[in-house]
């Protein structure tokens, strides 16, 4: 969990120390001086032993006679050596995981199994990944914090979160949602807990109905894929048919407007043209009716087969071929 660099000194083991620098330095054993000067010697070793490095990515947390004193970031520190100081040195910024349902290749049913709000049964494992926050909190406030704690409480977010779900939200559509909501609840406990963990991400490695009712539920899945591949033929389909459907209207009504166009000109001149005859007939009535009875009597004849002439009590009925030199003599 951590690394404990601790320098071991064991005040016993002075008089062997002594004995073994007399043998290299002998001088007088009732000599107070030269007893003086190892004792400063040895106490400059053991103030000496109270420097210690923290690497990038650690933080060293700092006990004085066993109370927690304070944490020391990256870097060359000294503190007060043991028995008098303690440090607890951990990588604080270290991606830890967690595997619940599962150990490597290995499933763990009875972590796994769990029951979906619609009252099924769901085989479901979680891979939890979390550094450290507070290292404090993390040494000193929760028991086996990445441990047994963290276990449980991955185990008891997962199995609320899924059993507020039916079993084809879990397996399809909401695998996400029960991502987001596990993170959530678990760094919920977990602050509540004071454990000074922060959960980074929260993965499902593998999700599915119990093996006796594997197959249903594949079938339940295949036919879900059939319904979604169709939406999509369908979907595309409308999408090739609408701007099609677009264009063509478009087109027509860009018709209607040209042919609205083209009948009102064509009425607007009619219109002049009936203006310029009624002028016309104003001043010459009976030119004009002539002329006008001859223009009509010349596009109605080559038209008829037969051919009314005269006096109503004296009918004369010619061919079209004899209209025409009716028509002839007439204009002559």
């Amino acid at each position: 969990m951590f690394d404990q660099k601790e320098p071991e000194f064991n005040f016993s083991g002075l008089n062997k120390i002594f004995d073994n620098i007399r043998k290299i330095i002998p001088f007088p054993k009732n000599n107070l001086f030269f007893t003086f000067i190892l004792l400063i010697l040895l106490l400059g070793l053991w103030l000496a032993s109270g420097f210690f490095t923290v690497q990038p990515g650690e933080q060293a947390a700092l006990r004085f006679f066993g109370k927690f004193s304070s944490t020391s970031g990256p870097g060359l520190h000294w503190f007060y050596p043991s028995p008098i100081g303690q440090k607890d040195i951990v990588a604080t910024d270290a991606i830890r995981r967690l595997e619940l349902g599962f150990r490597g290749n290995n499933p763990i049913p009875v972590e796994s199994l769990m029951i979906t709000g619609d009252e099924n049964i769901v085989d479901a494992q979680l891979l939890v990944q979390y550094d450290i926050k507070n290292l404090e909190n993390f040494l000193y406030k929760v028991i086996d914090p990445a441990g047994k704690t963290m276990m449980d409480v991955a185990e008891t977010s997962l199995r609320q979160v899924v059993g507020s779900k039916p079993i084809d939200d879990v397996l399809t559509t909401e695998k996400e949602a029960v991502q987001a909501e596990t993170k959530t609840l678990m760094q919920k406990l977990l602050d509540q807990y004071n454990s000074g963990i922060r959960v980074r991400e929260v993965k499902l490695q593998n999700v599915q109905p119990p093996q006796q009712v594997q197959d249903a539920f594949d079938d339940v899945v295949r036919a879900r894929e059939d319904k979604e591949r169709i939406i999509n033929l369908a979907d595309a389909y409308k999408e090739d048919v609408i701007p099609k459907a677009r264009g063509y209207a478009a087109k027509v009504v860009q018709d209607a407007k040209a042919y609205e166009a083209t009948r009102v000109a064509e009425s607007a001149g009619e219109a002049e043209k009936f203006k310029s005859i009624l002028e016309e007939y104003s001043l010459q009535k009976q030119t004009t009716e002539a002329r006008l009875y001859l223009e009509t009597i010349e596009k109605v004849l080559p038209l008829s087969k037969s051919i009314i002439i005269g006096d109503p009590t004296k009918i004369y009925f010619f061919n079209s071929d004899e209209s025409k030199k009716i028509m002839g003599t007439i204009e002559d």
